[in-house]
């Protein structure tokens, strides 16, 4: 007895797997909200099993907040590969370009992704929470450069602020110009307010 052809497609090759839960999770969040929808309702949508939902995520929170590591190390070698001259809020702005670069090529996305985060109190918390410790890593990345606390601290801090500015800029606006150009924009007004212009 030969089995379907559904099982068969399950049992050994899910194209994109990951990429169809992402897209189902994300749609169902849109239409019923985050505490609304289950792990069986996304796989459900994205046409496959929730077994195969956890060989890809640990639980529904990541798949608005995978990848962390990917964005940490992407910082750690940005900051170790800029010239050893570089001031530190350069050393953080070419940081920031390398994050942006990263992520900046999924704006429909990352807009949705966006608007169901600020639809729920938890989901914001995780979200400072996703940046604090982004802000943890660029600060040790500067202290490892030879920059001091408490300059390598702040730095950070403030770099990652002008990316959140940026971010919610970019993601409110039409999207034509670059997500790096926002999160420049927002490193130039600090600038200046620091410079007392």
């Amino acid at each position: 007895m030969s089995s379907s052809p559904r099982m068969v497609v399950m049992g050994r090759w899910e194209p994109d797997a990951q990429g169809r839960l992402g897209q189902a999770a994300m749609e169902l969040y849109l239409e019923r909200g985050f505490d609304q929808t289950t792990v069986a309702d996304i796989a459900e949508r994205a046409g496959l099993t929730e077994r195969t939902f956890f060989r890809h995520f640990a639980d529904k929170r990541e798949v608005l907040f995978g990848g962390q590591e990917l964005l940490h190390d992407c910082v750690t070698k940005a900051i170790a590969a800029v010239p050893d001259s570089t001031e530190p809020i350069e050393v953080m702005a070419a940081a920031l370009d390398a994050v942006t670069e990263m992520i900046g090529n999924r704006p429909e996305f990352s807009r949705q992704r966006q608007a169901v985060i600020a639809a729920h109190a938890a989901l914001q918390e995780r979200e400072l929470i996703k940046l604090a410790s982004l802000a943890a890593t660029s600060a040790e990345a500067l202290r490892g450069r030879g920059v001091p606390d408490p300059a390598a601290s702040l730095t950070a801090e403030v770099g990652i602020a002008a990316f959140k500015v940026g971010f919610v800029c970019w993601v409110e606006s039409d999207q034509q110009r670059s997500l790096s150009g926002y999160v420049r924009d927002a490193l130039d007004e600090l600038k200046a307010v620091m410079a007392g212009r």
